[in-house]
C-alpha cells in the first residue's frame, strides 16, 4: 500500500498540536520575558514548519532549542541575544553536516543508548507535566482521560477535544476580552553582533549542541525508521535542515529551534502521520502572526496549562514504551546507565556513559568468548 504524503483532515490537525506542551510554555517566555515580536516569532516558525513538512513529507516538529530558551529566559536575554544565539547554533550544525561528524556519531550510536536517550526524555516530561498539571488536578485528570478515550478517534480527536475545552474555559472566564482586534503585522527585519554571537554561545549554545545532537537529531532520525519504515531520513539531513534554518531565521525575528524526538513522539501520538501536519501547523502560526500578534501573548499565557501538561504526561508516558524494545542483558545495561547518568547529570553525559559502556561491555564478552575456545 502506497503512503500518502500529505493528508488534510483532522486528525493530521491534532497530531500537529502535539507537541504544543513543550512549545507553548517556551513561547511565552520568549515573547513576554525577552521580548521577542510574536510576528516575527510565529511567522518563521510557520514558515519552517511548511517547507519542512514539504521537503520531508513527514510530520517532523519544529521546536524551540531547549537549554538556550531556558538559559535566555532566565538570564531575561535582549532580542539581539536571543537572534545571534540561533545564528552561532546554525552555524555549528551546517559545520557538522559538511564534516559528517553527525552522521558518524549515527553511526556508532547503539541502539539501546537511543533508546535510554527516549525514555529519560519521557521521565523528564513526565516529571515536568506533573508540576503543570498540580496546577488545577480536576482539570489535569480530565485531560488525560480523554486523551486515552479520544486519541485513536479520526472525528473527534482528542487534541481538538482538549483545545476548545481549553477555549471554552477561557470563555467561561472572560478572557478573549484581552483579545485585541485583528489587524495585520509583518515580520521585521532583525540584526545582531558578532561579539553576542560569542558570548551567547558560551553563555548556552555549546552546552545545547549534545543535547541537539542526541534528541533532535540522531534520537529523531531513529524514531522516524520506526514509525516509517520505508522512510530515510539521515542525521546528516536533519543537521542540515537545522544548520540552513538557525543561519536564516534570526534574520527576520525567528528564535533558536530545532527537530526533536519527544515533539516526533507526540505528533504521531495525537494523530500525525503525513507532512500535511506540519503545513497545517505552519499555516496557524502564519496567521496567528500576522493578524494577531498584538494579543497573542497574553492569548497564550491564559490557556489553562493543567491541559498542556496532560498532554505533555501521556507524551512522556508513549517515550517510555520504547525501552521494550531493548532485550538482551547487555544492551539493558547499557540503556540503563544512559537513563540514570542522564537523570543525575545531563542527556550529554548519559550518552556518552552509554556508548562506553555498550562498547566496554562488547569488548569482555568478546574476549571470555575468545578465552573459552582456546
Amino acid at each position: 500500500m502506497k503512503i500518502k504524503s500529505f493528508e488534510f483532515n483532522l486528525r493530521e490537525l491534532a497530531g500537529s498540536m502535539g507537541d504544543f506542551g513543550t512549545l507553548l510554555p517556551l513561547a511565552i517566555g520568549y515573547i513576554v520575558v525577552c521580548g521577542l515580536k510574536p510576528a516575527g516569532f510565529l511567522v518563521m516558525m510557520g514558515l519552517c514548519n511548511i517547507v519542512t513538512g514539504l521537503i520531508y513529507r513527514l510530520p517532523i516538529p519544529i521546536e524551540p532549542m531547549k537549554i538556550i530558551a531556558i538559559v535566555a529566559i532566565a538570564q531575561k536575554w535582549t532580542p539581539s541575544m536571543v537572534y545571534a544565539s540561533g545564528f552561532g547554533m546554525g552555524l555549528i550544525w551546517i559545520i557538522l553536516a559538511i564534516t559528517g561528524i553527525i552522521e558518524w556519531l549515527a553511526q556508532i550510536t547503539p541502539n539501546s543508548v537511543i533508546r535510554g536517550v527516549q525514555v529519560t526524555l519521557g521521565i523528564l516530561l513526565m516529571m515536568e507535566s506533573y508540576k503543570i498539571i498540580s496546577t488545577f488536578w480536576l482539570i489535569g485528570i480530565v485531560s488525560i482521560l480523554i486523551v486515552i478515550l479520544f486519541r485513536q478517534s479520526r472525528y473527534t480527536p482528542a487534541a481538538i477535544i482538549l483545545i476548545f475545552i481549553g477555549m471554552g474555559i477561557m470563555f467561561f472566564k472572560g478572557q478573549f476580552a484581552q483579545i485585541s482586534p485583528p489587524s495585520i503585522t509583518f515580520p521585521a527585519f532583525t540584526s545582531f553582533s558578532l561579539k553576542e554571537v560569542w558570548q551567547t554561545l558560551l553563555l548556552a549554545g555549546f552546552a545545547q549542541v549534545p543535547l541537539t545532537a542526541t534528541n533532535a537529531t540522531i534520537s529523531t532520525s531513529s524514531l522516524i525508521k520506526t514509525y516509517w519504515p520505508e522512510k530515510n531520513v539521515p542525521a546528516r539531513k536533519l543537521a542540515w535542515n537545522q544548520g540552513i534554518m538557525n543561519v536564516i531565521l534570526p534574520f527576520l525575528g525567528g528564535m533558536p529551534t530545532c527537530h526533536g524526538a519527544g515533539g516526533l513522539v507526540g505528533q504521531y501520538y495525537f494523530g500525525a502521520r503525513t507532512g500535511g501536519a506540519n503545513i497545517l501547523e505552519g499555516l496557524i502560526e502564519i496567521f496567528l502572526g500576522l493578524f494577531f500578534s498584538t494579543s497573542i501573548a497574553s492569548l497564550f499565557s491564559v490557556f489553562p496549562i493543567a491541559i498542556i501538561g496532560a498532554m505533555m504526561f501521556m507524551v512522556g508516558f508513549e517515550l517510555l514504551k520504547f525501552a521494550k524494545e531493548v532485550k538482551t542483558t547487555d544492551n539493558v545495561i547499557s540503556m540503563v546507565i544512559t537513563i540514570l547518568i542522564a537523570l543525575s547529570t545531563n542527556m550529554f553525559f548519559g550518552f556518552l556513559s552509554g556508548i562506553i559502556s555498550h562498547y566496554l561491555m562488547n569488548f569482555f564478552l568478546r574476549f571470555n568468548k575468545n578465552s573459552k575456545s582456546n
